[in-house]
């Protein structure tokens, strides 16, 4: 395969996996920084400037970064995701599901996705710059 066939083929997968990942972020249990980071890899080898908007996005990069330096996830992400989690799984099970073996499944599934992101060290929020005072 050439290298430019192999070139975009890595940038589809990464446009793909991005699509996923903010999907994630509404969907509970589909994980959002699993799916960035893998675009961050596709662009990474196949993209600089399509990996810098990524990891410079001011809603997506903040996934990129907590996870490769290991800063885990913000007070505010850790509530929204779980919130959704449960409305979602919550939703399901009064909805969607009959029978109370399916819905134990999804209670242990819900329970087991709580405690790991709880378990999540908490990264500091993110600091926005400040506007500089042009009278200065």
């Amino acid at each position: 395969m050439s290298g430019g066939v192999f070139r975009v083929i890595l940038i589809g997968c990464g446009m793909l996996c991005v699509a996923l990942g903010v999907v994630g972020i509404f969907v509970p249990l589909m994980p959002t920084t699993v799916f960035l980071l893998l675009a961050a890899a596709c662009y990474a080898r196949s993209s600089e400037e399509r990996y810098q908007r990524l990891i410079n996005n001011r809603w997506l990069g903040q996934y990129i970064r907590n996870s490769r330096e290991r800063r885990g996830m913000t007070r505010r992400h850790k509530t929204f995701t779980l919130a959704l989690l449960w409305v979602g799984i919550g939703a399901t099970a009064v909805f969607s599901v009959e029978s109370w073996w399916a819905r134990a499944i999804l209670g242990a599934i819900a329970t087991g996705v709580t405690i790991h992101v709880a378990r999540l060290p908490l990264a500091p929020p993110a600091v926005l710059p400040q506007p500089q005072d042009a009278t200065r």
